[in-house]
């Protein structure tokens, strides 16, 4: 099992609209970044992640589990979407996505400013300065200690 985060800006996509997403499932697309493209073709199915909202009050809002592995993501073929990318082509999609479905939201979310108040979480990489991935990994021992912290 490996463990995530999935930023987003609550304006964009919300926790809210994940719940109200059919079967509380919504593909992840429109990641732009090769970095966080290859961290999402190494999940696999059953992978927890973190539900973060970014922008103005940045927080651990949900947990997530991956229920589709990579498969291309179809935005990127759209020149009416947003995330086009005029260079991607059904032989070579260059982006992908994955399927998370939401497991629970959290009761209060963990905001950036408490989870950099823990020192047991130092080296994690949301902490690390100028951080910017929208989707990274997490070390098994900081998702079980964050979890702690929404019990």
């Amino acid at each position: 099992m490996q463990y995530w985060l999935f930023k987003t800006e609550p304006g964009c996509f919300s926790l809210d609209d994940l719940i109200f997403s059919p079967d509380t499932t919504t593909s992840w697309d429109g990641v732009r970044n090769y970095q966080a493209r290859n961290l999402m073709r190494s999940m696999q199915v059953g992978d927890l992640g973190f539900f973060y909202h970014s922008g103005k009050n940045p927080a651990i809002v949900g947990l997530v589990e991956v229920v589709r592995e990579a498969y291309p993501d179809h935005t990127a073929q759209d020149p009416k979407n947003q995330h086009y990318d005029e260079k991607a082509t059904p032989d070579d999609p260059r982006w992908f996505m994955v399927d998370v479905k939401l497991v629970r939201a959290f009761d209060a979310p963990v905001t950036l400013q408490e989870l950099k108040k823990h020192p047991e979480l130092d080296g994690m990489e949301l902490l690390r300065r100028g951080s910017r991935l929208s989707v990274q990994p997490v070390e098994e021992p900081f998702f079980k200690y964050i979890m702690q912290m929404t019990e």
